[in-house]
């Protein structure tokens, strides 16, 4: 071992940078440069002006208590009786009190509608509706959103946990920009001590999502408000005419958002905790259903982001390009760099797929322990996770990849996205016709 270690490095010692850079390209350009040094400086600009936001959210805040407007809580699903007590329970601590909480049943088979309709009766709910008929999560939202009478909708998952100023947290960025219509929650892994499977999700969560969401929302490129933990204007959703049918509704709605001009920001302080899948087969499927959405919406259904028309706007076009990009071309790339590394350098397959290993843990690493100095709300300790980052080079480079790339297979060519079980067969049949 020693003795290839010495080679290793007495090889990338005589190469020269020109010769590493051509090896490691796929490295140096797509992955530190993007993921590392561009976040990183994005990140210390919005952190250096954080004494100015401050201000201007402070006055927000103000208006924001001077108002008072009501607040619709809608939380869509089906089968999450189980959860409602304790969601409705636990709003009752929120620093914004001025809400209405609306739950909607999508066709539940278990003892939803008899918990749910106790619970209104004792005053923990405001309003329950029921979809005798499954229509998919879309349809629930749609139904609770007409029914509601606030000025901001709050979407909620009903299996995740808020913290305790969370709703005042979301509606505030709506009291800084008249032009904002959604607002984007900081969603964080509440199982992370769960399985391995969870521990590198939350690992994930943290890194890639959160700090890439700060990034996007600073940058005026933000592309996708959390159905986990959504909230929007009652004229923005007015306009858009409420959800289309997932999956993917939520990358959905806030493209549609966008193309009328309104802004979306992410709001990192407005924190919620959700439980991810606790296993490897489990979270394929949800990946899966991720990753089919991007082609089914972003490269199919609002491709006119990038047609220039009268309703054109650049930040649209950044950010559906960044959002293809940096998933499907870019995993397309790292198959050719497979490729090429495989016909082109055949005999030191040896030493590069150990050194790729070496340069990803290292960026893993820097990414984790640097990022963390701009998080103020943290699930667990920097050191309980610290033993699991070795591993995410391999959930991230290629359990992931492997996943991205036969969800796009099945989405481009078969267009599978709408035979997933998600959504009732009649809702995505209707869906397919009119190419939504």
């Amino acid at each position: 071992m020693i003795e290839f270690i010495d080679e290793f490095f007495n090889y990338i010692t005589a190469v020269g940078p020109t010769k590493l850079l051509r090896i490691f390209w796929f490295f140096v350009f797509f992955e530190f440069a993007r993921f590392f040094i561009f976040e990183l400086a994005v990140l210390l600009v919005w952190k250096i002006r954080e004494p100015q936001r401050k201000e201007r959210y402070d006055n927000a805040r103000r208006r924001l208590f001077i108002e008072r407007p009501l607040v619709s809580i809608i939380v869509p699903g089906k089968n999450e009786g189980k959860h409602i007590y304790k969601l409705a329970n636990s709003l009752k601590e929120q620093s914004y009190t001025n809400f209405e909480l609306i739950v909607i049943d999508d066709g539940s088979d278990d003892d939803t509608e008899r918990i749910c309709k106790s619970l209104q009766k004792n005053g923990f709910i405001d309003l329950f509706l029921r979809n005798d008929v499954r229509g998919g999560k879309a349809s629930a939202a749609n139904l609770g959103y007409r029914f509601s009478k606030g000025k901001i909708i709050v979407h909620l998952d009903a299996d995740c946990s808020y913290d305790s100023d969370a709703i005042e947290k979301i509606i505030v960025p709506f009291y800084l920009d008249e032009d904002i219509g959604a607002v984007g929650g900081n969603i964080l892994v509440r199982n992370y001590k769960e399985s391995l499977c969870a521990t590198l999700q939350a690992i994930e969560y943290s890194d890639t999502i959160s700090a890439g969401r700060i990034t996007s929302s600073y940058l005026g490129i933000y592309r996708l408000v959390s159905g986990a933990f959504g909230a929007f204007t009652k004229d923005a959703l007015d306009r858009v005419g409420g959800w289309d049918i997932g999956p993917g509704l939520d990358g959905d709605i806030t493209v549609k958002l966008r193309k009328l001009g309104y802004k979306i920001v992410f709001e990192p302080d407005a924190v919620c905790q959700t439980n991810v899948p606790n296993t490897f087969k489990k979270l394929v499927k949800q990946r899966l259903r991720w990753d089919k959405s991007i082609v089914r919406f972003r490269v199919r259904k609002h491709r006119d982001v990038f047609y220039p028309n009268a309703t054109f706007r650049f930040s649209n076009f950044i950010s559906s390009l960044e959002n293809i990009t940096y998933n499907i071309l870019l995993n397309i790339k790292w198959w050719i760099y497979m490729i090429d590394m495989a016909v082109n350098y055949t005999s030191l397959l040896g030493f590069i797929f150990p050194f790729n290993i070496l340069l990803y843990t290292t960026n893993n690493f820097l990414k984790f322990l640097v990022f963390s100095l701009f998080r103020k709300r943290k699930n667990a300790s920097i050191v309980y996770f610290i033993p699991y980052l070795p591993c995410m080079v391999f959930y991230f480079g290629f359990y992931l990849r492997f996943v991205r790339s036969v969800a796009y297979v099945q989405e481009f060519f078969f267009k599978k996205s709408y035979d997933d079980s998600w959504n009732p067969s009649k809702s995505s049949s209707h869906a397919k016709k009119l190419g939504i």
